[in-house]
C-alpha cells in the first residue's frame, strides 16, 4: 500500500507488566515483562494542511503546526507526543504532514503500568503507518524511549517501550536492557492469575526521585569503576565486589548497588524457574525484590506495603510486589484463579478500612504489543 493511499490507522497500544527486575533497566540488567490486554486506542487521519490536532477523551486536546519548531508544553501528557514528533523529524526529516489523532483508553493513569509508554509507543507507531515512514519496531523503540527520556524528562530505561512494542500473546520477554537481546517464554502460570491492585494514590515524588536513584546509581557505579573499571553496567557487578567496597559508600548509595545487583541475580532466577514450572518459587522471588524495593531502594510508600504485607497471611496468593516506579500505583499478586474474587473484595475492605481510599483491580491478560490497521 502506498504512502499517499493511507487515510487512516488505528492503533492499539498496551499497557505492560513486569513480573520482576524492576528499575534496573536503567542500569543494564535483565527484566521480565509482558504487554497486556488493557490498552490505548489511537485513530489517526490525514488532514489537507499543516495543523494537527490531538484530543484525548481523558486529557482534553491541543493543536500544533507541523512544520513549525516545538515548544515544550506545561501540560505533561502532552510533551510525549512533541517528544515523538521531535525525534521523528531526526529520522525522517519532512516526510511528516497534517493529522487528527483521537485517544481513548482502558489504561488506567498512574497506576504503573506504563500508559506513558502505551501513549509514545502507540503514537510513533501511528505516525510511521499513516506516513509510510518506514521505521522497523527497534527504531519506534528508540524514538520513544529518547521522546520520554530527553524531551519529557524521565530519564527512564528502554524497558517499558520495549515491551509495549515487542510483547507476544501468552509471552513474557526476557530482556537485557544492555544489549537489548531478548527471548520470548511461556507464560505459564498454571491455575494462578496474575491480579494487579491499583493504589489510587501517586504520590509527588514518583517523579523526582526516579531521576534521583538514576543518579545514585550512577555515583554508586563510579566508585566501583575506581577499582574495577571492566563493569559498565551497575547491574553486572557481582554482590561480593560492593560488599567489598562497602566503606566506600554512603549507606544509601551502598543498599542502591545492594539492590541493583541482587535484583538481577533474581531476574535470572525468576526466568528459570518460570520455565521449569515452578511459579510458588517465583512467588517467593517477588516478595524478596518488594523488601528490597521498600527497604534498600526506598521507592514504596505505606499504601503498597500494606497490600503487599496483606497476602502474606493467604495461602491462595503465593507472590505479591510493587510495580513499577513506585510511590504509589499497583502491586502485582499471584493469585489462585478460584479465590481471585475473593481475594480482591478482602484486599479492598482492608485496604478501605486503614486508608479509607477505594481499591481498583486489574486481571491481567498477556497480549500482543502495539498492533495498527490502516484504511485507504
Amino acid at each position: 500500500m502506498s504512502k499517499k493511499n493511507i487515510n487512516s490507522v488505528t492503533v492499539f497500544s498496551p499497557g505492560r507488566i513486569n513480573l520482576i527486575g524492576e528499575h534496573i533497566d536503567y542500569n543494564g540488567g535483565n527484566v521480565l515483562p509482558a504487554a497486556i490486554n488493557r490498552k490505548l486506542n489511537l485513530n489517526f487521519n490525514k488532514t489537507h494542511s499543516n495543523l494537527c490536532l490531538v484530543e484525548s477523551f481523558d486529557k482534553g486536546k491541543f493543536e500544533f503546526d507541523i512544520d513549525k519548531p516545538l515548544v515544550k508544553s506545561d501540560t505533561h501528557w502532552e510533551n510525549y507526543i512533541y517528544g515523538v514528533i521531535n525525534e521523528i523529524k531526526k529520522t525522517c526529516n519532512n516526510k511528516l504532514g497534517g493529522f487528527e489523532c483521537f485517544i481513548t483508553s482502558d489504561l488506567p493513569i498512574g497506576a504503573g503500568i506504563s500508559s506513558s509508554a502505551a501513549l509514545s509507543c502507540g503514537f510513533s507507531k501511528g505516525l510511521n503507518e499513516l506516513f509510510d515512514l518506514g521505521l522497523s519496531d527497534l527504531e519506534l523503540i528508540k524514538i520513544s524511549h529518547a521522546a520520554e527520556h530527553d524531551f519529557v524528562g524521565i530519564k527512564c530505561g528502554v524497558m517499558d517501550q520495549f515491551a509495549v512494542i515487542m510483547g507476544k500473546i501468552k509471552k513474557l520477554l526476557i530482556l537485557n536492557c544492555e544489549t537489548l537481546n531478548y527471548k520470548l517464554i511461556d507464560a505459564d502460570f498454571k491455575a494462578f492469575k496474575i491480579v494487579l491492585l491499583n493504589t489510587n494514590v501517586s504520590h509527588n515524588l514518583a517523579s523526582s526521585e526516579y531521576n534521583i536513584r538514576r543518579q545514585e546509581c550512577n555515583m554508586a557505579l563510579s566508585i566501583i569503576q575506581n577499582q574495577y573499571n571492566e563493569y559498565k553496567f551497575l547491574a553486572d557487578v557481582p554482590e561480593k565486589i560492593i560488599f567489598s567496597l562497602k566503606k566506600n559508600f554512603k549507606k544509601n548509595i551502598y543498599h542502591r548497588a545492594l539492590f541493583v545487583s541482587r535484583e538481577n541475580k533474581r531476574t535470572l532466577k525468576a526466568a528459570e524457574l518460570i520455565q521449569r514450572g515452578k511459579i510458588e518459587e517465583f512467588g517467593n522471588l517477588m516478595y524478596h525484590t518488594h523488601r528490597e524495593l521498600s527497604k534498600y531502594y526506598e521507592v514504596s510508600c505505606k499504601e503498597l506495603d500494606f497490600l503487599v504485607d496483606f497476602t502474606k497471611n493467604i495461602s491462595n496468593v503465593i507472590g505479591s510486589r510493587m510495580m513499577g516506579g513506585g510511590f504509589g500505583g499497583c502491586t502485582i499478586n499471584l493469585v489462585q484463579e478460584t479465590y481471585v474474587n475473593e481475594f480482591i473484595e478482602l484486599a479492598n475492605k482492608a485496604y478501605k478500612a486503614k486508608f479509607n481510599i477505594n481499591l481498583s483491580s486489574i486481571i491481567v491478560a498477556i497480549s500482543n504489543g502495539v498492533e495498527a490497521t490502516k484504511t485507504i
